[in-house]
């Protein structure tokens, strides 16, 4: 079976791109820069299922992603998780989070709900990330 992209994932973000392995998500919830990747591999969902390779491929993807997202939007802490409990395809969030955003100092799960990005914005995000990714020299395909 080939990857594909989670439903839910599909309906609540952007697709910005793919890494060498994961594809990139931007969430359209304007409260917070949030990310997701989501490895290209069919039926995961959780890190150990992935070959080692895989696994340090994605970790290096997450690390280069956070440092990325912390640059662009001055965060004071950046929250990456790999919950899957509402969507068992294996995702992993990257948040950027700021003393006054309107969860802090809680988590974000179930907190507030989501105030979707107007497109003007959604394509400025989009842009400003993919443009930052391509700028760092990483292999990353834009999505159309």
């Amino acid at each position: 079976m080939a990857f594909k992209l989670h439903e839910q994932l599909a309906k609540d973000c952007r697709v910005l791109g793919n890494f060498t392995i994961s594809q990139l998500l931007l969430m359209n919830d304007r409260q917070y820069p949030w990310c997701i990747l989501v490895p290209r591999v069919a039926n995961i969902h959780e890190i150990y299922q992935l070959s080692a390779e895989e696994q340090v491929e994605v970790a290096r993807e997450s690390a280069l992603l956070g440092e990325i997202l912390m640059s662009l939007y001055n965060g004071d802490k950046l929250n990456i998780a790999a919950l899957g409990n509402m969507v068992p395809q294996l995702h992993i969030h990257h948040i950027v989070r700021f003393r006054d955003d309107a969860a802090w100092p809680k988590p974000i799960w179930g907190l507030n709900p989501p105030i979707a990005y107007s497109e003007a914005e959604l394509e400025t995000a989009a842009s400003s990330i993919s443009k930052a990714i391509l700028e760092s020299g990483e292999p990353f395909t834009v999505a159309p």
